[in-house]
């Protein structure tokens, strides 16, 4: 008998040896440990997301930035490498910064317009009226229409012989004006941005629908207006909205392509009959592309273009600072861990 059973305390005994010891994390038997087939599974499920990403974005981004350093026409076999001479020629060219140009100043008016109306609408909507509902399906319905289709109805729609508008206008014995060219086409282009805000609607709905009812009914027992309620309380809780939206807008309307259908003859041979007010960068890509047979050329404007997107989304993100408010702010530091005992 051992002196440990003698003193009356336990005796270890010593574990059996396990066949996979010499497996640190697989288990006996050759099957596969929990991490691997979760590993396995997440592979199988995204593998066609991430084929799919490599095989139309990966390989279309590297192929385009290599084109881009290139004269490439896109049918001869045989491509020079120039360097950065397309680059050097999209900031020098004047037709494609004045197309730039364009944009910029569409942006500049469809975005602060398309926000504002949106929060109304979605302000109105949001009221306890009867049949509410209905109105929010009404206003959101042009925003589900595909971008196509309401370019090309809204050509007809503003059609100087056969177009509604025009009919409206001989009714009150006025005569027609032509919606098409300049100096109106800009503003067709404006009504068609403005007839989809539905989609800004919905999302500033969401957003009013987050905000706590109990910080404006306390707003009201203080005496509070309407507007100060609004100014004071709705628009700092709904400034992310706001952000993103103003974020999103921007990339949307400096990649809008839409008004080459507004267009006399919208094919890559007519792209020139485009109205110069709407001959945004997009169509002078296009243009290049397809008219012009500048591949090479065509690609530096769209990586410009891109370059030009990420430098505003940056400079919105820190001009943002201390003006958006986040019900839950980023962590800036990770949490120091406590211990027993310690500080």
């Amino acid at each position: 008998m051992s002196t440990d059973q003698l003193a009356g305390r336990p005796t270890r005994r010593p574990r059996p040896s396990s066949p996979a010891a010499g497996t640190r994390g697989r288990p006996a038997g050759g099957r596969l440990s929990l991490r691997q087939r979760r590993a396995g599974a997440f592979y199988l499920f995204a593998g066609p997301w991430l084929l799919g990403f490599l095989a139309l974005t990966a390989y279309p981004l590297g192929y385009a930035l290599w084109l881009s350093f290139t004269n490439s026409d896109g049918l001869s076999p045989h491509v020079s490498f120039v360097g950065l001479a397309n680059y050097r020629e999209v900031f020098t060219d004047p037709d494609t910064m004045a197309s730039l140009g364009r944009t910029g100043l569409f942006t500049a008016i469809t975005v602060p317009l398309s926000i504002i109306g949106g929060l109304l609408l979605a302000v109105l909507v949001n009221q306890p009226i009867r049949a509410r509902g209905l109105f929010r399906t009404l206003l959101y319905l042009p925003a589900v229409v595909p971008p196509v289709g309401a370019a090309l109805t809204f050509k007809l729609i503003f059609d100087r012989d056969s177009g509604a508008v025009n009919g409206f206008l001989d009714l009150l014995h006025i005569n027609g004006v032509p919606w098409l060219v300049d100096p109106y086409a800009r503003w067709v282009l404006v009504a068609l941005t403005m007839w989809a805000v539905g989609n800004v609607m919905i999302i500033s709905l969401a957003g009013l629908q987050d905000i706590p009812k109990e910080l404006h009914e306390a707003a009201r027992v203080d005496g509070a207006s309407p507007w100060q309620s609004f100014t004071r309380i709705t628009l700092p809780l709904l400034s992310p909205v706001i952000f993103f939206q103003v974020v999103t807008g921007i990339i949307g309307a400096l990649q809008s392509f839409a008004p080459l259908l507004i267009a006399i003859n919208p094919t890559p041979a007519g792209v020139t009959s485009v109205p110069e007010s709407n001959y945004f960068y997009m169509i002078d890509v296009f243009a290049q592309y397809f008219a012009n047979g500048r591949y090479g050329y065509a690609s530096a404007m769209l990586w410009v273009l891109f370059l030009v997107i990420i430098l505003i989304t940056f400079l919105l993100f820190r001009l943002s600072r201390g003006a958006v408010f986040y019900s839950v702010e980023p962590e800036s530091a990770q949490t120091k861990r406590r211990t027993i005992g310690g500080a």
